[in-house]
């Protein structure tokens, strides 16, 4: 792991003090923090989905311990983007199914 360099004068003289970088050239502190990488989910023709976006299932997707199909063409308001399980990384109600996990790569924004 590398240190970078100081924000606020570009010293390449940077080193770690507990939590934080210190620049020993001008005395700046600020604190290590992880870069975090935006993850971004795109549905199947590659739309980029937030929070609260409309779908709609683009093929028959079977449930899960159910001998019911969700139907291609159903239309899921109100969507949650989360971390992704087993590729899921949609939380949604569906109308007769209630709540369900659902891959982006399934459906397609409205």
């Amino acid at each position: 792991m590398t240190i970078p360099a100081c924000p606020k004068c570009n010293s390449e003289y940077t080193y770690e003090d507990g939590l934080n970088y210190v620049c020993p050239m001008c005395a700046h502190e600020w604190p290590q923090e992880e870069i975090v990488e935006e993850v971004v989910v795109r549905d199947a023709n590659g739309n980029v989905l937030q929070d609260g976006d409309s779908v709609s299932v683009i093929k028959d997707l079977k449930v899960k311990g159910s001998s019911s199909v969700i139907k291609q063409g159903t239309k899921v308001k109100n969507i949650k983007l989360v971390d992704p399980d087993n590729g899921h990384d949609i939380d949604c109600k569906i109308d007769g199914f209630g709540q369900m996990s659902l891959k982006s790569e399934f459906v397609k924004k409205l």
